[in-house]
C-alpha cells in the first residue's frame, strides 16, 4: 500500500499538513486528504505536484 504525505509548499517536516494519507480528492481550491485511519482534512488551494513514487503531494495552500 502507498501513503502519500502532503507538504504545504515545500517538503519540509514542519510543513506536513497530512500524512498516511490514502485518498485525495479535489473539488475546485479545496482538496480533501483523507488519512489511514479515516480522519479528513480538507485544506484550500491547489496541488502543484505528486511524486508518487516518493509518496510526496505539494499544495499550494492558501492561508
Amino acid at each position: 500500500m502507498c501513503l502519500a504525505t502532503a507538504y504545504r509548499n515545500t517538503e519540509s517536516k514542519d510543513q506536513i499538513i497530512c500524512d498516511n494519507i490514502t485518498k485525495i480528492t479535489v473539488d475546485g481550491d479545496e482538496i480533501t486528504l483523507v488519512d489511514i485511519i479515516g480522519e479528513v482534512r480538507k485544506v484550500l488551494g491547489r496541488i502543484s505536484m505528486a511524486d508518487l513514487t516518493k509518496s510526496v503531494v505539494i499544495i499550494d495552500a492558501a492561508d
